[in-house]
């Protein structure tokens, strides 16, 4: 049974930062897309970065310059450096995983999800 679990949220002001992990198990994800949503409340779940198998990355305008996606296959797990943080990054995080080798922006692109962790930025 595959299964995603994120950790690392948490609390932080405006201006910290929080490094989320994704660890992965029943089945290797090397060779796959791998990503990170957000969903704050009373909105829709939105892409915020992805990375494919061969370590290219892709970010949300939003985000880009602020966090960093990276991945160590040793370990399956994904993670999301986050820097910088405002009051509007507050939302709940998911890690998702697709089957395809490249990133994917798209929430249907996505095969495996995470329960998700909790992210509060106050001003």
């Amino acid at each position: 049974q595959v299964q995603l679990a994120e950790s690392g949220g948490g609390s932080v002001q405006a201006g910290g930062s929080l490094r989320l992990s994704c660890g992965a198990s029943g089945r290797t994800f090397s060779r796959n897309a791998m990503g990170w949503f957000r969903q704050a409340p009373g909105k829709e779940r939105e892409f915020v970065s992805s990375i494919n198998w061969h370590d290219s990355t892709v970010y949300a305008d939003s985000v880009k310059g602020r966090f960093t996606i990276s991945r160590d296959n040793a370990k399956n797990t994904v993670y999301l450096q986050m820097n910088t943080l405002k009051p509007e990054d507050t939302a709940l995080y998911f890690c998702a995983a697709r089957h395809s080798l490249d990133w994917g922006t798209l929430v249907s692109q996505y095969d495996y999800w995470g329960q998700g962790t909790q992210v509060t930025v106050s001003s």
